[in-house]
């Protein structure tokens, strides 16, 4: 089986000949790498548009920050951030997801538009998020994930990090499934960073083939996460700011094309939206 057939479809939602890229719109003050960039609907909306046209195939608008550390903010805050953002953006075609762990935030970002749910938590941290999805029918992300941002970084104990998290994104999938989503609609993320430590997010890069056997499309996200900065520092030094490790998130991204992801979440879009596509010609070429 070539990496491109492996890739998967998603139904609900537009199919690629290639590893689609999702940009980032964080409609925050407080994200690790942007916050405050963006943190007005019409900035957030002009930089969705501006993504687009660097080559993202779709863009997630999120209101929270899940940066290790972070606090949550409340409903209303995330409402009030997100779904303009979300209805602008679709009104002017742009294929919207909305990264949220609130079953609110997705309802009301799916009338709005959006068309895909990255849920962090994988449905864990709301027990409406399930049903709510279940009632809506889009598309939905299930991310490994041990708790909340607060205190994620003191659950990052495997014994076998791939083993673990295969296992438990299975029992989730599962879950998700029994309460009543369509397996055809869903996709995994291993959850770079996320209760994670560097050597972790490096072993699940290098095992992609385990995540794919989970027989579901694969969302990669890593841009301009901790363990890159910790490569490109080197032993002993100070890691470079998140802005400074898009070339590194943008070769994370030509490998993960090339392993069968099915598509890969960054912040800066027109290098890895190069990257995907060389991927992809250099698979064309070998079938």
């Amino acid at each position: 089986m070539s990496t491109l057939r492996g890739r998967g479809t998603v139904q609900g939602i537009a199919e690629w000949d290639r590893c689609a890229v999702m940009g980032v719109v964080n409609v925050t003050p407080d994200s690790f790498s942007d916050g405050g960039r963006w943190f007005d609907t019409t900035a957030a909306v002009k930089h969705g548009l501006e993504l687009v046209a660097q080559g993202a195939d779709l863009v997630d608008v999120g209101g929270e920050s899940t940066r290790p550390g972070a606090t949550r903010v409340d409903e209303d805050e995330e409402l009030r951030r997100v779904v303009p953002v979300v209805r602008g953006l679709a009104a002017e075609g742009v294929t919207v997801s909305v990264d949220t762990m609130r079953a609110s935030v997705a309802r009301q970002a799916v009338e709005a538009g959006a068309v895909l749910v990255n849920d962090v938590s994988g449905g864990q941290a709301d027990p409406r998020m399930v049903p709510t999805i279940a009632a809506t029918d889009v598309p939905f992300v299930v991310m490994h994930w041990r708790g909340f941002s607060e205190n994620m970084n003191s659950l990052a104990v495997y014994d076998d990090v791939v083993t673990e998290v295969v296992n438990e994104l299975h029992a989730r999938v599962e879950a998700v499934v029994d309460g009543g989503i369509a397996p055809e609609r869903l996709i995994v993320d291993p959850g770079l960073g996320f209760a994670k430590h560097a050597e972790h997010d490096l072993a699940l890069l290098a095992r992609m083939d385990a995540l794919r056997a989970l027989g579901r499309p694969l969302l990669v996200a890593a841009s301009r996460k901790r363990f890159l900065g910790r490569i490109l520092a080197g032993e002993g030094h100070t890691p470079p700011p998140a802005r400074e490790r898009d070339a590194a998130t943008a070769a994370v991204s030509a490998i993960a094309a090339r392993e069968g992801a099915w598509a890969v979440r960054v912040h800066e879009v027109r290098a890895t939206a190069d990257a995907v596509r060389v991927a992809r010609a250099i698979e064309g070429a070998a079938s």
